[in-house]
């Protein structure tokens, strides 16, 4: 059964860093390229980041680059997102995808406030 767990948000002041984790299962991500997308409040899903099966490529979307850093860990199963210097257009809950498909999972709130 494939499931995707996001975890690591929270409540952080501007300019603050988070690392998002997501536990994959039921599938190996080194075969996969994977999504990063995000939901902020009132709001439709936008697409944040991905990342290769091989990780040879990563992509962002031009409101996180330079800020974020996509990364995955096949031993672990496990994706990852770097979010530094974070700003409050940044508030969203957070989810993980295999690439181009719908979120499933439970999603991780991330806030940026002072």
């Amino acid at each position: 059964q494939v499931q995707l767990v996001e975890s690591g948000g929270g409540l952080v002041q501007p300019g603050g860093s988070l690392r998002l984790s997501c536990a994959a299962s039921g599938f190996t991500l080194s075969t996969y390229g994977m999504d990063w997308v995000r939901q902020p409040p009132g709001k439709g899903l936008e697409w944040v980041s991905r990342i290769n099966y091989d990780s040879a490529g990563t992509y962002y979307a031009d409101s996180v680059k330079g800020r974020f850093t996509i990364s995955k860990d096949n031993a672990k199963n496990t994706l990852y997102l770097q979010m530094n210097n974070l700003i409050p257009g940044d508030t969203a809950v957070y989810y993980c995808a295999k690439a181009g498909a719908a979120p499933t999972g439970p999603g991780t709130q991330v806030t940026v406030s002072s």
